[in-house]
């Protein structure tokens, strides 16, 4: 396949370069990404491999790749450093040599010459091409990616970052592979917060059993569930039966679906507090900032997220956002009377419409008999009267009920801005 040309192959492989992705610190998601991408446009991926850094390994895998399929997606090692070697194993595996571009490396160096700095010689290396290959630019980054041709054979290298190989698939890759009309897989994901999964499959079974023919999964990860699911066809043919499908969902799980594909929980309510003209603020204990980073997580939310108090000594509660005394006295910090006041304080204290609290024991000590591990309150209180709580009895260890307590937060504020009755209990 030639960039000029409209034939595309039916068959791909994907290699994932780099020694990182074969230990235990680095997950390959990449390929991930790229399988979805390729069944898309009806290209099946029939072998899927990491490989380290070193230069025998990338020796003997690429031609291992190219005998298996006539298309070889590569991701990572195009960058500056000695053990960024994919594209010179690329080129002695096609017997090309590599030619230094000199208009990438101006472009190099005025990447750098915005940011203030002198470009390292080392990045130098990134402006030599594959002879023969088309170049593509990285939008994202500094190292461009590559569509070297050979025979019947096409390599396509990109970065390893996944915003900069994502970005680089997109603008320069897909377009070329794409043909009008081509049927292939096209797959969706529905994302639900704060629910069992067991709940979930109680309440979708029914739609999925009445679509035999589709492909159903349906996937838990800490406080929240998706649904998986694909249809094959043309872009257009697919989206009809993926939308048909989707409504029964919504229908089935009454407003408990957020999102779908790559939304989040704190992106989707950020943008209802964005539309609606609310800001937010909260009073955290147990979740000891963990929910207002997943809130900052996302771009733009000082648009309308004000402020945060970690609350988790009870002076700080007291201090901070106002907890009375008597309140902790009685009550205790784990409650639903501290977890009220917490919100109202943080509220007030911020500015804020709408103020967001958490309290209660993540483990694993702490518990009482009256109050065991994984006992959490979360309330609400906006400027408009509303005041809403969740009680919560969450298993499993820490970090599990942290997730889940920010989750069920998020999905509280998302129902609530929604209008939704359930939002929590007033």
């Amino acid at each position: 396949m030639s960039a000029g040309s409209a034939s595309r192959p039916s068959t791909a492989s994907i290699l994932a370069v780099g020694s990182e992705l074969l230990g235990t610190a680095r997950l390959d998601t990449n390929s991930l990404y790229l399988t979805s991408r390729l069944e898309a446009l009806g290209i099946s991926v029939v072998r899927k491999v990491c490989v380290g850094d070193g230069w025998a390994d990338l020796l003997a895998e690429i031609p291992l790749a190219l005998a298996r399929a006539p298309l070889l997606v590569m991701t990572g090692g195009l960058g500056p450093t000695d053990d960024d070697r994919t594209k010179e194993a690329v080129a002695k595996v096609l017997g090309r040599v590599l030619v230094r571009d000199e208009a990438i490396l101006l472009r190099l160096k005025e990447r750098f010459r915005r940011r203030g700095l002198e470009m390292p010689k080392v990045n130098e290396k990134q402006a030599d091409v594959i002879e023969g290959a088309v170049v593509l630019a990285n939008s994202r980054g500094s190292a461009p990616g590559f569509l070297a041709a050979a025979g019947a054979s096409t390599v396509v290298l990109l970065p390893g970052v996944p915003l900069e190989m994502k970005a680089m698939w997109a603008d320069a890759v897909e377009p070329l592979l794409a043909r009008a009309g081509a049927a292939g897989v096209h797959r969706r994901t529905l994302k639900i917060a704060a629910m069992p999964e067991s709940v979930v499959e109680t309440l979708v079974k029914p739609v999925y059993t009445a679509y035999a023919d589709v492909p159903f999964t349906i996937l838990a990860a800490p406080g929240e569930v998706q649904l998986q699911f694909a249809a094959r066809g043309t872009f257009e043919e697919a989206s009809r039966v993926l939308d048909r499908i989707e409504a029964d969902f919504h229908k089935a799980l009454s407003g408990e679906i957020f999102g779908r594909d790559d939304d989040t929980l704190e992106g989707v309510a950020g943008d209802l507090l964005r539309v609606k003209g609310q800001t937010l603020a909260l009073a955290e204990s147990c979740t000891g900032g963990h929910l207002a980073g997943r809130i900052t997580d996302v771009p733009g939310s000082s648009e309308y997220f004000l402020g945060a108090a970690v609350t988790y000594a009870n002076a700080a509660k007291a201090d901070l956002v106002g907890v009375s005394a008597a309140t902790l006295e009685r009550h205790g910090a784990v409650s639903e009377e501290t977890a009220r006041e917490m919100a109202l304080g943080a509220r007030k204290r911020f500015g804020a419409t709408i103020g967001l609290s958490t309290t209660g024991i993540a483990g694993p000590g702490g518990g009482t008999p009256e109050k065991p591990v994984g006992t959490v309150h979360i309330a609400l209180d906006a400027a408009d009267g509303t005041r809403l709580h969740r009680r919560l009895l969450l298993p499993g260890e820490r970090s599990l009920i942290r997730r889940w307590t920010t989750s069920t937060a998020l999905g509280m504020l998302r129902k609530y801005l929604l209008g939704l009755a359930d939002g929590g209990r007033r």
